[in-house]
């Protein structure tokens, strides 16, 4: 008995100093990893509470419908849609070297709620003409993703990869903002939809940051 209790009390000390050995693994072989969100390194990491709910906000089964319908898993044409698996990939790769842009394409009002790390805020209604963005709007919000104007149109050559999200499986905002930036000739190829949002992000008890910083890790 003794030995055992020895042998547990070295492998957890081992485990808490390598931060190794986590119950909750985001998927095989993906413990935790670093993203940057603004001048910050968040570390991604599932709550290793096993016990732990989602938060209420998230937890609503039924809104009405019109506007918070399910939306289809293809949002349009040659556009991929990502699970959580992917996600992670792409946070790990091109969001790392700068050559991808993950956009929480919220409302500010969504947005001040909590985002996930390395998100940048882009409304839907700052990259959908039909949705009131004008010329101004739309120039600001495309050079954050690489893309620029010359000769009366849109230069999309050294456009980003972008990865768009909202609230979930209901939520219509960044379908919205896909279809806005697909109207203006963003190469559908290089738009990703995160489908599950952040109601499947809590799902899976991952961190969320709040514009002040602090961390919410469900």
């Amino acid at each position: 008995m003794l030995r055992n209790g020895l042998l547990f009390l070295l492998l957890y000390l081992f485990c808490s100093r390598a931060a190794l050995c986590l119950e909750v693994e985001i998927a095989r072989g993906i413990g935790k990893f670093a993203v940057k969100h603004g001048e910050r390194q968040i570390t991604i990491l599932r709550n290793q509470d096993t016990e732990a709910m989602i938060t209420p906000d998230f937890a609503r089964t039924s809104r009405p419908c019109p506007p918070f319908c399910a939306q289809p898993m293809e949002v349009a044409g040659g556009v991929k849609t990502i699970g959580e698996i992917e996600l992670i990939q792409f946070m790990q790769t091109d969001l790392k070297d700068g050559s991808g842009i993950l956009v929480d394409a919220r409302t500010p009002d969504w947005h001040e709620r909590g985002t996930i790390p390395g998100s940048l805020n882009i409304p839907y209604t700052a990259l959908n003409p039909a949705q009131g963005a004008d010329d101004l709007t739309l120039a600001e919000s495309l050079s954050l993703l690489g893309v620029g104007w010359q000769d009366e149109t849109w230069d999309f050559n050294s456009a980003k990869t972008a990865v768009l999200w909202c609230n979930g499986p209901w939520c219509g905002q960044s379908p919205a903002a896909i279809r806005g930036m697909l109207s203006l000739g963003y190469p559908p190829d290089k738009i990703r939809y995160y489908r599950g949002g952040l109601q499947l992000w809590l799902l899976f008890g991952l961190p969320v940051v709040y514009p002040d910083g602090r961390l919410r890790e469900e």
